[in-house]
């Protein structure tokens, strides 16, 4: 590697995924991202399989904010945490770690309690408000992109649409 050359991963069209700290099961959350100030992700509804919901939480104010895809409020998000936030809380901590989610979303922890429910009850200490839900469709498009990179065959040749990266090394 130190003559230049260039591993497989580096000249194939995908990347390398960091593991989750723990294993997740992507059917009740099948997207969560800590991105553009917020804890952000998709949940799927409990009752109706064609239903899910994009569910937010800003980090440092705790604002939140959690509707359907189709831009419809959630009902149970009235005043505190709904069940998909709380859900979504729960599986950012499988997939970053406790004390990563904190720290992003600046929720201080007491010793020795670092989990989902924690940091979900320290911040409904602090009476957040329900923010508005602009985060959602672009949230929801970014995880429709990332469903559709599922469906492509695994490659060595370049996606166009991922051209615009520039290289970070001259390829010989």
């Amino acid at each position: 590697m130190g003559d230049g050359a260039l591993s497989d991963w580096e000249r194939s069209s995908t990347a390398r995924v960091i593991a989750p700290v723990q294993p997740r099961k992507l059917a009740k959350v099948p997207f969560v991202e800590l991105a553009d100030g917020r804890l952000q992700g998709v949940v799927s509804s409990g009752s109706d399989i064609g239903r899910v919901y994009v569910s937010s939480v800003k980090a440092g104010t705790y604002a939140f904010a959690c509707s359907t895809n189709n831009n419809r409020p959630c009902g149970g998000a009235r005043g505190s945490y709904c069940n998909h936030i709380r859900a979504l809380i729960n599986e950012a901590v499988l997939q970053y770690g406790a004390r990563r989610v904190a720290r992003y979303l600046r929720v201080e922890l007491a010793d020795g309690d670092a989990s989902g429910p924690a940091i979900a009850v320290a911040m409904s200490n602090t009476r957040p408000s329900q923010g508005d839900s602009a985060a959602a469709a672009p949230v929801f498009s970014r995880f429709l992109r990332h469903l559709a990179y599922l469906e492509l065959a695994p490659t060595t040749a370049p996606l166009p649409e991922m051209q615009w990266f520039p290289p970070t090394r001259a390829v010989a």
